[in-house]
């Protein structure tokens, strides 16, 4: 069974849709999917669905949604292929999503996880930032990011727990992006980056990441003024919103630039390295 959650929920088995159209039933498929292999509580699972405004036949209805994704399941697995050819039937639909200790676990078996990959790859990329290698890191953490096929589970309605899942998701995302622009930074691809990152500080206006990773593009590509003023546009924001000034490595990044110091990259490593989610 193959599983895509960056982006629209896909969940697939021999290349036919085992996701349903009705929305309940397909917000508990993502939640079991993005942990797959794990147990979900029924708490959980009813929580997720109904939040704090759970309905005396809660439990029940659970009972009934589980039984039409196994129905989903048990359709593909018992289906043809085009020409006739009958699937690989390896388990059956209980088989696959099992009732255990108090909740439900999904089991999809060999086949492709989305997160899985963006994980492998997110991490050969951080590790080859680390090593010093930019050029293979700038590589590796590419391909993560393309594994993104828009919004998280967009296709999905979000209840408390998904809602914090697809947030932790996008965290690490943005992570995954930081380093990619990080590798490419000390790639002396700073021209081509500023395309980029002068989307990402408008999109993320308090993100100090992004600023200093902004104006070191536009420092090396010859416009300090840009980037000083960059600066300010972030310390304006801080201290409307938050009431706060930038960090003292940001501030110590402003003072290299204006001292016109040749090489500020050392005030820019801002590190992240993307959680461990649920999966």
């Amino acid at each position: 069974m193959d599983i895509e959650v960056l982006g629209p929920l896909n969940i697939t088995q021999q290349g036919r849709s085992v996701v349903p159209t009705a929305g309940k039933p397909r917000q508990l498929l993502a939640l079991l999917a993005l942990r797959s292999g794990r147990v979900v509580s029924v708490p959980a699972l009813i929580e997720e669905v109904w939040g704090e405004d759970i309905p005396r036949s809660a439990a029940a209805t659970l009972q009934t949604y589980i039984m039409k994704l196994r129905r989903n399941i048990d359709e593909v697995m018992d289906g043809e292929l085009p020409g006739g050819q009958l699937t690989d039937r390896r388990a059956g639909a209980k088989e696959v999503l099992v009732t255990q200790y108090g909740g439900y676990v999904l089991h999809p078996g060999p086949g492709r996880n989305d997160i899985r990959e963006f994980r492998a790859l997110a991490a050969r990329g951080g590790l080859s930032l680390e090593m010093g290698d930019a050029r293979s890191a700038s590589l590796l953490l590419r391909q993560a990011l393309e594994l993104w096929r828009g919004a998280a589970l967009e296709n999905v309605p979000r209840g408390p727990i998904l809602d914090l899942e697809i947030t932790a998701l996008e965290e690490d995302r943005l992570g995954v992006l930081r380093q990619r622009i990080d590798a490419d930074l000390r790639l002396e691809r700073h021209t081509l980056l500023i395309a980029e990152l002068g989307v990402l500080v408008r999109r993320y206006p308090l993100d100090e990441n992004f600023c200093a990773q902004y104006m070191q593009a536009l420092y090396r590509s010859g416009s300090p003024w840009r980037a000083l003023e960059s600066y300010q546009v972030l310390r304006r924001a801080l201290v409307d919103q938050l009431g706060v000034e930038p960090s003292a490595r940001l501030r110590d990044l402003q003072r290299a630039m204006l001292a016109g110091e040749a090489d500020p990259a050392e005030h820019t490593a801002f590190a992240h390295r993307p959680q461990q989610l649920a999966g």
